[in-house]
């Protein structure tokens, strides 16, 4: 099989991170997420990390120029050279501009759920503070309890409404726009993530023509 860049989109909920592990263990690229990056990076105390880590602990956003560079150098070692899928990045059209600069992707997979669909999604997840796992309530009999543990099932901050409203807000006013870059370059395929998980799979591998 060529070489094969892929580039995942779509908004918090979507799915990304399921089908981007299924697919690379299928096309054997490394799944790359610019929060492992970032993790990776600031662990290791690299110079970027250690940039980033200033940017963060200060409360601020990680600027374009440190994120690229992480990017790049991660995209450069030895695993990539069969091909990737990056999740999470690019997330502005800046961002898209440099990565075709060094690394343009063969195709872009956009896993399309609307919004009142993540909504609900997102706001049924419950976290077990014990033993770790996590639930959606459509798919407990007890939506207070711990079906394996018994303890006590919580809820996020960043599962509750107000601030799952803000990611879509902001995924909408600045990642969205990448949808019409990557449709005008020829690379978009658009996939119906509120299909179940085999399904999106599947057509996510009929759009690769795999």
């Amino acid at each position: 099989m060529k070489e094969l860049r892929l580039v995942f989109l779509g908004p918090p909920g979507a799915g990304k991170g399921t089908q981007a592990t299924r697919v690379c263990e299928a096309l054997g690229i490394p799944h790359i997420s610019t929060g492992d990056i970032f993790r990776r990076e600031i662990r290791e105390k690299t110079p970027l990390g250690v940039e980033a880590k200033s940017y963060i602990d200060a409360g601020g956003l990680v600027p374009d120029s440190v994120t690229n560079g992480m990017v790049m150098k991660r995209l450069s070692e030895s695993d990539c050279k069969s091909g990737f899928l990056l999740d999470g990045y690019p997330r502005t059209i800046e961002q898209a501009e440099v990565l075709d600069s060094f690394a343009k992707p063969d195709a872009v997979i956009d896993i399309s759920v609307r919004d009142e669909k993540l909504m609900s999604r997102l706001t049924g997840r419950r976290e077990c503070p014990e033993c770790g796992k996590v639930f959606h309530i459509s798919a407990l009999a007890d939506q207070e309890k711990c079906p394996i543990c018994g303890a006590a099932l919580v809820q996020r901050d960043d599962d509750k409404p107000a601030t799952i409203r803000s990611r879509l807000d902001t995924y909408h006013a600045q990642t969205e726009p990448l949808i019409a870059y990557y449709k005008a370059a020829g690379t978009l395929h658009e996939v119906d993530g509120e299909a179940d998980r085999d399904n999106v799979f599947k057509s996510i591998m009929a759009e690769l023509g795999i």
